[in-house]
């Protein structure tokens, strides 16, 4: 059942406010994106489809505008409320320094996403070095070999499968989220539930894409930038990456998983509602739009939520910020993240500037 209108006169308190941007986090933010993206090219068990079939999904937010105007006046307001919300290209100076830049991206293949815009493509071209979240995506077996060194952060070890956590029921959605991707659930049974969310959470066309060997727009950039000769840096490391989501209860996982395979519709228009904010520089809407419209909220998950936000997107903003920061102090570098890792007071913007950046939006 989708939400009441969120009307001028139905603000939520500043607590209430903070427990539903938690609650949307595990349905709106898809973090799981880079990680799928790389385990999809690593897994070639997974099926590869020919053509580049449309993903489908509705932009939410447009037929929200005709059909309740006054609730779409609000969650633009709210939108607008966010810091650094309302750009995903940035412009980073220092005195003594060649300027940078700093592009918030999406992970994904969808070339709506991957075609850079000419001021981006123009920087980039010109940039001495790239900085993605992880430089591993230029490396499949380097990749391949992180994942291995640590088999208990992606799979269930003895007996021990997905299985065992899930009622019959939650089992049969699972098993016909995986079908419609052309992935049996048995042969994935042993996977851990936030590396299965990562391939539910991809639409079938997207994920055909990804192990058909498109590269999303990240492994796009660090290509094009090895091929030209640029220095490609990483601020994190894939086991970095899955250690962060693994540290998150495996209940808690469970729930995203299967409430992520029951509602595939809600998944296609949040991902489509997802893009077209990304490409018109509103990403401080993300959040707001997927409460709105989400099919199921439970106030009971706000601390594990709570938790889910903290480490996987603010602690981090602090790692890129840190580690990037001596990169980026070389001058003339382009930096690319994912575009959520950009907003908020504790976003990617604000830490750059408190490293003594002038961060001006570009678009």
């Amino acid at each position: 059942m989708l939400n009441a209108p969120l009307l001028e006169t139905d603000a939520p308190s500043p607590a209430e406010d903070r427990l539903t941007r938690r609650i949307a986090v595990g349905l709106a933010l898809f973090p799981f994106l880079l990680l799928a993206s790389l385990i999809v090219a690593l897994l070639t068990a997974l099926p590869a489809h020919a053509g580049d079939e449309a993903c489908g999904g509705k932009d939410l937010l447009a037929g929200l505008e005709s059909s309740n105007p006054a609730a779409y006046a609000q969650l633009l307001m709210q939108g607008e409320k966010v810091k650094n919300g309302s750009s995903r290209f940035w412009k980073l100076e220092k005195a003594g320094q060649q300027p940078n830049w700093l592009l918030g991206t999406m992970h994904l293949t969808d070339p709506r996403v991957t075609e850079l815009p000419d001021q981006a493509r123009s920087a980039f071209d010109n940039a001495a070095t790239l900085i993605v979240e992880s430089d591993e995506i230029l490396d499949q077996q380097r990749a391949a070999a992180a994942l291995m060194a640590k088999p208990d952060l992606m799979m269930y070890s003895g007996k021990q499968s997905i299985k065992d956590y899930l009622t019959p029921e939650d089992e049969k959605v699972l098993e016909a989220g995986l079908k419609t991707r052309g992935i049996p659930l048995a042969a994935v049974v042993k996977m851990k539930p936030y590396i299965l969310t990562s391939m539910v959470a991809l639409s079938p066309c997207e994920l055909a894409r990804k192990s058909s060997g498109k590269p999303f727009l990240d492994m796009k950039l660090a290509q094009e930038a090895k091929a030209a000769g640029k220095a490609v840096k990483g601020v994190e490391t894939l086991a970095e990456q899955i250690e962060a989501m693994a540290s998150l209860p495996n209940d808690f996982h469970v729930r995203s998983l299967v409430s992520t395979a029951r509602y595939p519709e809600y998944t296609a228009d949040v991902m489509e509602t997802t893009i077209n904010l990304y490409l018109t520089g509103r990403m401080g809407l993300v959040l707001r739009v997927s409460i709105y419209f989400a099919p199921e909220k439970n106030p009971s998950d706000a601390r594990d939520m709570a938790a889910f936000e903290e480490k996987l997107i603010t602690i981090r903003n602090h790692h890129m910020a840190d580690r990037g920061a001596p990169i980026l102090d070389k001058g003339n570098v382009f930096m690319a993240v994912g575009a959520l890792h950009l907003i908020g007071d504790e976003g990617l913007v604000e830490l750059l500037r408190e490293k003594g950046y002038t961060a001006t939006p570009i678009f």
